[in-house]
């Protein structure tokens, strides 16, 4: 019972912890400037709902929303789609050199990022792609790590079933499409989540490819609210709150699966 109180005494304390930044952030959302910046911090709001409507006139806010939800659910889809794919040959399929392309395929996860932004940046800049949808889609259809989620997730189900379905004369590609991505509903909406956020919140990317307001996503247009002298932090907060809410909400109600989907899929390796 005593160790019980502790543990939950400490999830309590790690809750809070988490909840605190939404709370300051909501606060800070209602006040006024002067009110935000003043030392010692005020901790209460002022109600200031105003800068919630004040947010759509300093940035393009819609149009950007349009561009992050077309872009975050583009990426999704594609990499739901390739991935699942290419984790289902892995973890599946005997052909030659097996081994040797997924290690090759996971070593792409060692390598940082931001060493892909300069020949992305040509690629699309050849393509004449820049200040486009598609240079926010096309480099983000495809993960290495997506692949390795969902092969682990594979290796989990029972293969009598897809046996079954051999004898029966179904071919890999019916055997993937009809047994194996319904059975593997947990791990894609896990992967689907973690797209999601990644190319809600995905900042760089977007601001290198991508230089007129109407064609920004969201994080980027808030990003642009920060000024090199002054930065307006209630209605920056405002526009964050706002960009965060979807989020949020999508998050709230696929938690089950989330969670179901992460822990399925370490089941073998």
């Amino acid at each position: 019972m005593r160790r019980n109180r502790y543990v939950h005494t400490i999830l309590i304390a790690s809750a809070l912890a988490m909840v605190a930044p939404f709370c300051w952030q909501l606060i800070t959302s209602l006040k006024s400037l002067s009110s935000a910046t003043s030392v010692p911090p005020s901790l209460l709001p002022e109600g200031r709902w105003d800068n919630y409507s004040r947010v759509f006139d300093v940035i393009p806010f819609g149009q950007q929303f349009l561009n992050t939800v077309l872009m975050a659910g583009l990426r999704t889809i594609g990499q739901v789609l390739f991935c699942s794919m290419a984790a289902y040959a892995f973890a599946r399929l005997r052909f030659p050199g097996r081994n040797l392309l997924f290690g090759i395929l996971l070593s792409v996860l060692m390598v940082p990022p931001q060493l892909f932004i300069i020949p992305q940046y040509q690629i699309m800049s050849s393509l004449g792609w820049l200040n486009s949808l598609q240079a926010l889609v096309v480099p983000g259809l495809f993960s290495a790590f997506g692949v390795f989620l969902l092969r682990q997730f594979f290796l989990g189900l029972p293969k009598e079933l897809e046996e079954a379905a051999a004898i029966d004369g179904a071919g890999p590609v019916r055997i993937y499409w009809s047994i194996v991505l319904p059975l593997a509903r947990p791990g894609l909406v896990a992967l689907s989540l973690l797209v999601l956020l990644w190319s809600w919140n995905d900042l760089f990317w977007p601001l290198v490819v991508n230089t007129d307001p109407g064609k920004m996503t969201l994080s980027a247009g808030l990003a642009s609210l920060q000024g090199q002298f002054q930065t307006d932090y209630p209605v920056l907060m405002a526009g964050s709150l706002l960009a965060s809410l979807p989020i949020i909400a999508i998050f709230t109600l696929l938690q089950r699966q989330f969670i179901q989907g992460i822990a399925t899929s370490g089941i073998k390796g």
